[in-house]
């Protein structure tokens, strides 16, 4: 019996490809299937990845070829998708957010906490290794008493206007995520304000999202979070954090493919611009 963790990927958009990547290059797990109901583009990933593919997710679940699941299709999806991988027995890790409807979700909450396996949700900043340094830092007490949050998410590009339309807007989508590290810094927010611009993609604004946002937040202790978002960077995927408290200031920059920095007379400490979303480089299995 193979030790590895055989994975089918459920999408093959933009997610579903990164998430195949990721499998592929991680030790220890093994890319068996890429499903999406549009054969050309299931038959394409899986043909990059060198695995099988199918059109039919229900079928692939229920094959007792694959331990775990990873679901990076359409929102609506998930709920159906878990469940179905929950009564499989099979480990499922789950693209954000679990449905639009508060209730589907509280709906599945009783099925996840007695699921035999591992379910999980998509937050993976919480294990990015510069966020988790300094949430370990701050707890060791470096920046003392947390006064000010600072957390900047851009992406390289927008999604395509078909997964907008159904992504539930921009905060659920994307926002969701600098929800979760907020918490993760402060737990206990008592006051949430946000406001939204539509500054450079018309067909986001056709969709009635924007593509530019700012949130504020407030911990019951009085510290400040704010989130800065946009859809769009011409430097790559921007990804930033800065805690500030009585004692100190932690800081992470963004990563780029070498640490070098180049001065002259011109300019001081150029870097490499950031990367776009990768599908290579080193992962970590968290089931």
């Amino acid at each position: 019996m193979s030790s590895e963790l055989r994975f089918a990927v459920i999408g093959a958009g933009r997610i579903g490809l990164v998430h195949s990547g990721s499998v592929t290059d991680t030790n220890g797990a093994k890319l068996e299937y890429v499903v999406d109901p549009i054969k050309e583009s299931a038959e394409s990933v899986a043909k990059q990845f060198g695995c099988k593919f199918s059109t039919n997710p229900l079928e692939v679940i229920n094959s007792g070829e694959i331990d775990a699941i990873i679901i990076g299709s359409p929102t609506p999806t998930h709920v159906p998708f878990m469940e179905a991988a929950i009564d499989a027995r099979l480990h499922v890790l789950c693209e954000k957010p679990i449905d639009l409807d508060i209730k589907n979700v509280n709906q599945l909450r009783e099925k996840v906490n007695k699921a035999n396996t591992k379910v999980a949700i998509g937050f993976n900043r919480r294990l990015d290794p510069e966020f988790y340094a300094v949430k370990k830092r701050v707890e060791k007490g470096d920046v003392g008493k947390v006064e000010q949050v600072l957390i900047i998410s851009r992406d390289p590009g927008p999604a395509p206007q078909s997964y907008i339309a159904v992504s539930g807007g921009i905060f659920r989508d994307m926002t969701i995520h600098d929800f979760d590290m907020a918490r993760n810094f402060v737990p206990d927010i008592i006051e949430v304000s946000a406001t939204g611009a539509n500054s450079f993609c018309d067909y986001i604004k056709e969709e009635n999202d924007f593509d530019n946002v700012t949130v504020t937040m407030k911990g019951s202790n009085g510290e400040i979070v704010t989130v800065i978002n946009s859809r769009h960077s011409a430097f790559g995927y921007d990804q930033r954090i800065e805690v500030f408290g009585d004692k100190g200031m932690l800081q992470t920059s963004n990563i780029t493919p070498t640490s070098v920095k180049y001065s002259t007379k011109d300019f001081t400490s150029s870097q490499d611009p950031a990367p776009e979303l990768q599908t290579g480089g080193p992962h970590t299995l968290f089931f």
